[in-house]
């Protein structure tokens, strides 16, 4: 594979993590304030688009550099908080029924992704 593509690839990737995060902070904010936004059908539909561009992005990016879950013990750590992190997700967003319990799981969720980023950055373990 030549580095252009790899770059290309990269970007995406990148610039999907920050438009799910962007949006994700913003759902949470209507989901606390109780907007009506929340509910429309882009808002429902956007997401699962954005992040399967970044779950592809990513398979891609672990196809070309040959960092196999398995193999790299960051990466295991990464796919394990994003499991969380989704996990989280949904509590906020769907399981919970407090707003306090929904509060707490978006806050968390927000943490577990932010030390995503940080392993993917430094790849500490």
């Amino acid at each position: 594979m030549s580095a252009t593509f790899y770059n290309a690839l990269k970007i995406v990737h990148v610039g999907s993590v920050v438009a799910t995060y962007v949006l994700f902070f913003t759902r949470g904010i209507w989901l606390l304030s109780g907007s009506e936004r929340l509910h429309h059908r882009w808002v429902r539909i956007l997401p699962h688009a954005i992040d399967t561009l970044l779950l592809t992005s990513a398979l891609g990016l672990i196809w070309i550099t040959g960092q196999y879950p398995g193999a790299q013990t960051w990466l295991n750590i990464k796919i394990t908080a994003l499991v969380l992190y989704i996990l989280l997700g949904l509590s906020a967003f769907r399981w919970c029924q407090s707003y306090r319990t929904k509060v707490a799981a978006w806050i968390a969720a927000q943490l577990v992704f932010f030390y995503i980023v940080a392993v993917a950055l430094f790849r500490f373990h």
